[in-house]
C-alpha cells in the first residue's frame, strides 16, 4: 500500500464531504426547488462542467482507454458518437428545454415537465418515468460504485467491497446533505480534475516514449490504427450519441441555468470540455499501448501508466480523477432518482399535502435506498463489467426519453398519449433487444430509440389534437428569452 496516495484520496474525500456540509447549512431552510434544481441559479461554468462530469463516468478513464489499448482505433466510434450527440443536445435541446420547463408550471424534474407540457392532470406519465428512473439509475450507480472498488483494489490492495462501502458512504453523505447545489459544485471540481488528469498523464507518457527514455518496444498489432472494424461497431458507436437527448441527470442541468445568456456560454464550455476529454481518453489508450506494451488487465492502463511516471503525491492527485469520474456520475444519478420519486410519485400519489420539508426527507431517504441497492449489485461478482452496466442503463434512458423530450420541444401536434406510448415502447424494445437480440451486434439503444419515435408519432396522430391552451404554451415557450 502506498500511504501517500492513500492520504491524497482521504483528503479528496473530505473535500467532497465538506462541500455537502457547506450547502446543507447554507440551504437548510430552502424548499424542494432549491434541493432538486439549485433554485435555477446555476452559472455557466458550474453547469457546463457538472453536466460533463455527471456524464463522463469512470469508463472514460478506465473503459474507453482499455478498449483502445486492446483493440485499436476501431473502438473510437463510441467517442465520436458521444461527442456529436453531446454537442447536438446543447445546441438544439438545451435552450428550448430550459424555456419549456419554466413555462410548463416551473417544472423541476423531467417527468414533471413532460406532464405539465400537456397540462395533464393524469399522473400516469410521472409514475411511468419514475419507475424507469429508479430501475435504470440503480444499475447506473452500481457501475460508478464498482469503479471505486476497482481503483482502491488496484492501487491500495484494499478489498474491493470495503472500498465500495467507503465510496458509497461519501457519495450518499454529500448528496443527502447538500442536494443539487452540492452535486453541481462537487462535479465542477471533479470535472476540472478529470480534465487535468487526462491532459497531463498521456502527454507526459508520449513525451517519454518519443525521447526513448521510457516505453515498451513491443510492436503494435496489424491494423491497430484502422478505424473500420464492422458496420455494426460503427452504427452502434454513433448510436451512443442518441442517449444524450434523454439522459435526465445531464439535461436537468439545462433547466437549472439562470438565463439564456449563461446557457450559450455554458454550451461552449461544456462542448469544448467534453471533446477534449474524449480525445484525450482515446489518446490515453494509444499512448498506454506504446508506453506499457502488453499488460494483463487493460482496464488499469491509465492507472498503471500514471503510477509509473509520477511520484506518489502527483499520481494520487491524478488517480483521484477516477474517483471524480465515478462519484460525479453516481451523485447526479442518486439525486435524479430522488427527485423523480419525491416530486413525481410520493407527493402526487401518496401525500398530496406533503410540505417542502417532508419532500426533502422523502428524497433523501430514496438517495440512501438506491445507493444501498446499487452497492449490493456492484458487490455481486456476476453483475458484469463497469462498461456493461453503463451501456445497459444508457440504452434504456436514451430509447425511452430521447424521442419524447425532443418531440415535446419541437412538435406542436405531440400529445400526452403519444409521450406515454413513446416512453413505454422505447424502454420495452430496448430491454427486449438486449435480452434476445444482443448477438446481432447492434446496440439496443438504436432500435429502442426509433421504435419509441415511431410509436410516439403514430399515437399522437391517432389521438385528439392538443387543446388551444396547450398550443399557446408551445408558442410561448418557443420564443427566445428577451
Amino acid at each position: 500500500m502506498n500511504y501517500t496516495e492513500l492520504i491524497v484520496f482521504i483528503v479528496y474525500f473530505l473535500f467532497m464531504l465538506g462541500i455537502g456540509i457547506f450547502f446543507f447549512f447554507r440551504s437548510k431552510d430552502s424548499g424542494e426547488k432549491d434541493y432538486f434544481l439549485g433554485g435555477r441559479q446555476m452559472g455557466a461554468w458550474v453547469s457546463a462542467l457538472s453536466a460533463g462530469a455527471s456524464d463522463m463516468s469512470a469508463w472514460v478513464l478506465m473503459g474507453l482507454p482499455a478498449s483502445i489499448y486492446a483493440a485499436g482505433m476501431g473502438q473510437t466510434w463510441i467517442a465520436i458518437g458521444l461527442g456529436l450527440g453531446y454537442a447536438a443536445s446543447w445546441i438544439f435541446e438545451a435552450p428550448r428545454l430550459r424555456r419549456f420547463s419554466i413555462v410548463a408550471n416551473d417544472s423541476i424534474t423531467i417527468p414533471q415537465y413532460l406532464t405539465n407540457r400537456f397540462l395533464s392532470k393524469s399522473k400516469l406519465l410521472q409514475v411511468l418515468c419514475a419507475v424507469i428512473f429508479l430501475v435504470a439509475y440503480t444499475i447506473y450507480a452500481a457501475s460508478s460504485i464498482k469503479a471505486c472498488g476497482t481503483l482502491f483494489n488496484t492501487v491500495m490492495s484494499i478489498d474491493a467491497n470495503v472500498a465500495m462501502y467507503i465510496a458509497a458512504f461519501i457519495i450518499i453523505a454529500y448528496t443527502f446533505l447538500g442536494g443539487f447545489s452540492a452535486v453541481c459544485w462537487t462535479d465542477f471540481f471533479q470535472g476540472l480534475l478529470m480534465l487535468a488528469a487526462l491532459l497531463i498523464a498521456p502527454l507526459f507518457a508520449l513525451a517519454l516514449v518519443n525521447t526513448g527514455s521510457m516505453g515498451a518496444s513491443a510492436p503494435l498489432p496489424d491494423g491497430y490504427f484502422s478505424f473500420w472494424t464492422s458496420w455494426q461497431d460503427v452504427i452502434s458507436g454513433l448510436g451512443w450519441g442518441l442517449g444524450y437527448f434523454g439522459m435526465p441527470h445531464i439535461i436537468i442541468r439545462f433547466m437549472s441555468l439562470k438565463s439564456e445568456k449563461e446557457l450559450r456560454k455554458s454550451s461552449v464550455i461544456g462542448i469544448s470540455w467534453t471533446v477534449i476529454i474524449l480525445v484525450m481518453s482515446v489518446l490515453s489508450g494509444i499512448v498506454g499501448r506504446l508506453f506499457l506494451g502488453d499488460i494483463a488487465d487493460s482496464s488499469v492502463v491509465f492507472i498503471t501508466m500514471t503510477r509509473k511516471i509520477f511520484p506518489a503525491l502527483i499520481s494520487g492527485i491524478l488517480l483521484s480523477a477516477i474517483l471524480s469520474a465515478a462519484m460525479s456520475t453516481a451523485d447526479s444519478q442518486l439525486l435524479a432518482s430522488a427527485s423523480a420519486f419525491a416530486s413525481d410519485v410520493y407527493k402526487p400519489v401518496f401525500r398530496k399535502d406533503a410540505s417542502d420539508k417532508e419532500m426533502l426527507w422523502a428524497g433523501r431517504i430514496v438517495v440512501i435506498a438506491i445507493a444501498v441497492i446499487a452497492l449490493i449489485i456492484a458487490a455481486n461478482p456476476n453483475s458484469g463489467t463497469i462498461m456493461a452496466l453503463v451501456e445497459n442503463a444508457w440504452g434504456v434512458f436514451g430509447a425511452a426519453f430521447g424521442p419524447a423530450i425532443m418531440l415535446s420541444l419541437f412538435w406542436k401536434r405531440f400529445t400526452f398519449s403519444g409521450a406515454v406510448a413513446g416512453i413505454a415502447v422505447g424502454a420495452l424494445v430496448d430491454i427486449l433487444w438486449l435480452v434476445f437480440l444482443k448477438g446481432t451486434g447492434i446496440y439496443e439503444i438504436i432500435p429502442g430509440f426509433f421504435a419509441s419515435l415511431i410509436a410516439a408519432v403514430i399515437v399522437s396522430l391517432c389521438s385528439a389534437k392538443p387543446s388551444a391552451e396547450i398550443e399557446e404554451l408551445f408558442e410561448a415557450a418557443s420564443k427566445p428569452e428577451a
